[in-house]
């Protein structure tokens, strides 16, 4: 089997992230200028492409048509500091405009329509850190104007504002009077009334989508009065509910809508993979016409305005992602790009959906991506997703194909605590970090064990954010289950962690506090669970990596963490990145830390390595 090269694997996509015009004219999609992602636009099917915008420095991962099919609009950062600044690029003149040029601003785009196609709602806690006004935006004159002042709404479902199609403030989301759960709030008058309230428990399982286009309802997820998260339609004026699609046991995962009356038109659940239901017979023929198309999952990027034409990218597993144009006028499909054309030079492994029951009967899922031709026992490495709050789901991973290449089992659990599962599993995580969180992965390493499948002397943990504090539990807990840890951008102290948030997250703040602990009143045990309070009963060689500049897990995390490490001399590497935030997102960093890393679970599980060719300076090794 050849080795696959790592620039192939995590080096930027030759392209992605198509979308059509609204009026069905143009195709856009990021591909590399210089090896930094930019914003490209060409004729209909992507003919005569050039690019757009002209980043070079971290490359552009969010983009949007404005509805005068003239202007595109992105956001940036600062070396992943994550104060977001809303850009407008003119595809007449190419000029770009920096429409919220504030230090220490964070942007969060709230609204865009067709009936008000030079204009926007967007989101910025310019006078206060902790809270986002709503602000207009005309984009050809670059004009801000206070819509409405924040006076302490905020939601962890994304923004705390609900626009209509008209761009007016319809609704809005503020924690309850406790903190713990949340109130859904409409406009009377100068102040506001409550429609709907969300208990604790439905806080992560629930959610706003758009108002529909009549203006006279709200579409959103809500697992209230029940276990997952089903699609409500809520009535503005009185409050009703109207289910319109549910599973028991699985949330929606996916809502497709029309793209002007809002309707939704079809509805994902993302079981082991994901599944759709058409919702509108309109679109039944199309739809069954698009599955056709390609195999994979279909995954429905973007429409025109009239819905005539379709983006649809289909994701495999062991494969690049390939992208197409479907017209829905004579059913025919135009081929646009796969998203990485070298993967196909190479042999890659199948992602297997796997359960198992957990030591307390909870039933617990994930995924196996073994390598090519072996079934066991491996060298393994635990890959644990970040969040917690998310989940790891079928399809293309290139660290699990990074694995698989390598030698490896790789191990992805969807502990309790992910989501996706309905508010039950999802809840079963309160208060379980370091505990049964982590019991549950410590059953999936005997599951795989059991089964014949990993090697228990050669087991790696490994993962960012939560999955890098999973990495250092794993560390200093367990230390007797691993061979060696993988820690990127994770907490090793939660008490600092909770205590250093960002200031925007005010709104869920108290989440935290139930959810993991609250630091001002649960200070021993919070510790209890940290993983610097056992760094001497380390005694496996760590790699942890960390980015300078991320608002989310600081520096001082991982560094808390290291000075003990150096104190009693244990095995560690540690990389810190300082032109980085919550991840890599220059490429050049990517592949330095992969570098890094490959050779180290080479040595430690005796897998293949590709030989190192680092970029010089991408990283500081302390």
């Amino acid at each position: 089997m050849k080795l696959i090269p790592r620039n192939v694997l995590f080096g930027n996509p030759d392209k992605a992230m198509a979308t059509v015009s609204p009026d069905g004219s143009r195709i856009a999609f990021v591909a590399p200028v210089d090896d930094v992602l930019n914003v490209w636009v060409g004729e209909v099917p992507g003919a005569g492409a050039r690019p757009v915008t002209d980043d070079r420095d971290r490359g552009i991962r969010s983009y949007w048509w404005a509805y005068d099919n003239r202007h595109l609009l992105y956001i940036q950062d600062q070396g992943g500091d994550e104060n977001w600044r809303l850009y407008c690029v003119d595809l007449d003149s190419g000029a770009v405009a920096d429409l919220t040029p504030f230090d220490g601003v964070q942007a969060q785009p709230i609204a865009l329509s067709p009936r008000k196609p030079t204009e926007m709602l967007v989101g910025l806690n310019r006078d206060n850190p902790a809270y986002h006004d709503a602000y207009h935006v005309d984009l050809e004159s670059g004009r801000l104007d206070l819509v409405r002042a924040n006076p302490g709404f905020g939601s962890p479902w994304g923004s705390a504002w609900v626009a209509d199609e008209d761009l007016r403030i319809r609704a809005a989301v503020r924690p309850t009077s406790t903190g713990a759960g949340y109130e859904l709030c409409v406009p009377d008058n100068d102040d506001w009334k409550v429609i709907e309230t969300f208990d604790y428990e439905d806080a992560l399982t629930s959610g706003t989508l758009a108002v529909s286009g009549d203006g006279t309802g709200l579409y959103m997820l809500s697992s209230k009065n029940v276990n997952a998260g089903r699609l409500v339609r809520l009535d503005l004026a009185t409050g009703a509910r109207e289910v319109i699609a549910e599973d028991p046991d699985y949330d929606v995962g996916d809502v497709v809508l029309h793209p002007t009356t809002r309707r939704p038109q079809i509805v994902g659940f993302v079981r082991d993979r994901l599944e759709h239901e058409v919702l509108d017979p309109e679109v039944s023929q199309d739809f069954a016409a698009v599955q056709a198309i390609a195999p994979g999952e279909v995954h429905l990027q973007s429409a025109d305005i009239e819905s005539r034409r379709w983006v649809v990218t289909f994701l495999v597993d062991a494969g690049p992602a390939r992208t197409y144009l479907f017209d829905r006028s004579d059913q025919t499909a135009t081929f646009l790009f796969a998203n990485r054309p070298e993967l196909l030079d190479y042999e890659l492994a199948a992602m297997e959906p796997f359960s198992f029951t957990a030591r307390d009967g909870l039933t617990i899922h994930g995924y196996l991506s073994f390598p090519p031709g072996e079934r066991g026992p491996l060298p393994t490495v635990l890959n644990v997703h970040g969040g917690p709050w998310a989940r790891d789901v079928w399809g293309f991973n290139p660290e699990a194909q990074w694995f698989a290449n390598r030698g490896y089992l790789c191990l992805q659990v969807n502990f309790r605590g992910s989501t996706g599962y309905g508010k039950g599993f999802t809840n079963a995580g309160d208060r379980e970090w370091g505990a049964r969180m982590h019991d549950d992965l410590l059953d999936a390493i005997d599951w795989a064990v059991a089964q014949g499948y990993a090697d228990r002397g050669r087991v790696a943990i490994y993962g960012g954010s939560y999955g890098g504090y999973a990495a250092l539990v794993g560390a200093t807990f367990t230390p007797e289950v691993f061979r060696c840890a993988v820690d990127i951008v994770g907490p090793s102290n939660l008490k600092t962690l909770l205590e250093s948030v960002p200031p925007y997250w005010a709104a869920v703040r108290e989440q935290f506090k139930r959810r993991v602990g609250d630091p001002e009143a649960e200070e021993e045990f919070l510790w209890s669970r940290s993983p610097l309070s056992r760094a001497g009963d380390i005694r496996i060689p760590l790699l942890i990596a960390q980015g300078a500049n991320d608002p989310r897990v600081k520096q001082a995390e991982s560094e808390q963490i290291v000075a003990v490490l150096e104190e009693k001399g244990i095995d560690h590497t540690y990389l810190l990145f300082p032109d980085e935030g919550h991840g890599f997102a220059r490429p050049e960093n990517r592949l330095r830390f992969y570098a890094a890393a490959e050779p180290f679970l080479a040595l430690h599980l005796g897998g293949r390595a590709e030989p190192a060719d680092e970029p010089a300076g991408a990283a500081s090794d302390v």
